[in-house]
């Protein structure tokens, strides 16, 4: 197979972290005989401190004639105090909407030799495997109006769901619990919010498209307490955009660390597939970050961008047996580092 891929390190340890994913997916490539081009561009931070838009049109035009989007991270504290859309994060949003990108799969699962590396009890983590299904392009994060006063006294935002947004989305988590335990949790704050009585209302319509899925609607603050208390009870959540911000955010922490998540963005454009832990400017630098999540969101380019699912689970088989023999990075409680992390992992990709 021959694919184009874009590379946006970003900021902060992206650029650590897409090295890391870089290096295996042309482990991959060697191994199967494929032929993936990269071509990196800049993004977010790295591009305001060249003078540039955050999302410069070089970087959309690649992305758009991608096959797929590879992105570290995106975030540099510099540049909070700026206009909303003068700020690196306007890129990822701006990107996720040209490209039509609406579904965002985020998965957190106890790999092997972490079950005790989160704050749970093993016996209560068990063998948790969720996927939550984070609706991307709809919600506050998009709505209009917004703004604030000019005497920075108020501030608004606007919360707005279509029945076509909630229904594709639906969609897309039942179509992926079919290939699980054929089970979705919608989540909703429906006792308080008119957006969410009509997310059930049109969660319960697809539903009955998908006969062979179990369906359970639940509040978006029951969802937080059972993740914490019984994480091994989900299977797929499915929900709007903030709650999906901070739910994936909360799996990955009862999974043991922020660095384990991946995350995959698709929809009408080229798939968008990056780490979920952000920029970590604190971290930025010193070799420390943790690759698995960027190694791990390249696994999921090579499902679901290139279709190449046996390559897909060589990649993350390769990291299943890293984890196993304590090759750890800091946040894991190991002595490893980033690079030698990665270097692990592509050691057991290379045949």
């Amino acid at each position: 197979m021959r694919s184009r891929i874009v590379l946006l390190p970003g900021d902060g340890i992206g650029p650590e972290v897409t090295a890391a994913a870089q290096a295996a997916l042309a482990a991959v490539a060697r191994r199967f005989d494929h032929q993936f081009t990269f071509d990196t561009h800049l993004i977010g931070g790295a591009a305001l401190r060249r003078d540039l838009p955050p999302l410069p049109s070089d970087t959309m035009a690649a992305c758009a004639a991608a096959d797929a989007i590879l992105l570290g991270a995106v975030g540099a504290p510099e540049f909070d105090s700026r206009p909303p859309a003068q700020r690196p994060e306007s890129a990822l949003l701006q990107l996720r909407q040209r490209l039509g990108l609406y579904a965002n799969l985020r998965p957190a699962k106890v790999w092997p030799g972490l079950e005790a590396a989160g704050p749970l009890k093993p016996e209560v983590l068990g063998r948790t495997d969720m996927l939550v299904v984070r609706e991307l392009t709809g919600g506050l994060y998009y709505g209009e109006p917004r703004g604030m006063a000019d005497d920075g006294g108020s501030a608004w935002n606007t919360m707005r769901y279509s029945r076509e947004e909630i229904a594709r989305i639906a969609r897309v988590a039942f179509t992926a619990a079919r290939a699980r335990q054929s089970r979705v949790t919608s989540v909703d704050k429906m006792n308080v919010l008119e957006t969410s009585r009509l997310w059930r209302t049109v969660v319960g319509e697809v539903a009955a498209e998908f006969p062979d899925v179990k369906v359970e609607h639940m509040l978006v603050d029951s969802c937080a307490m059972r993740i914490t208390l019984a994480p091994a009870s989900f299977d797929v959540i499915v929900t709007e955009n903030m709650f999906g911000d901070i739910l994936s955010d909360e799996a990955g922490a009862v999974v043991g660390s922020l660095g384990l998540l991946p995350s995959a963005s698709l929809g009408d454009g080229p798939g968008l597939f990056e780490p979920v832990h952000g920029s970590a400017p604190d971290i930025a630098g010193r070799d420390i970050a943790n690759p698995i999540g960027a190694v791990l969101s390249a696994a999921m380019l090579l499902r679901y961008a290139l279709k190449l699912e046996q390559e897909a689970l060589v990649m993350e088989s390769a990291v299943a047996r890293v984890t196993v023999s304590g090759e750890l990075t800091r946040d894991l409680g190991g002595p490893a580092s980033c690079s030698t992390m990665a270097r692990a992992i592509v050691s057991q990709i290379e045949p």
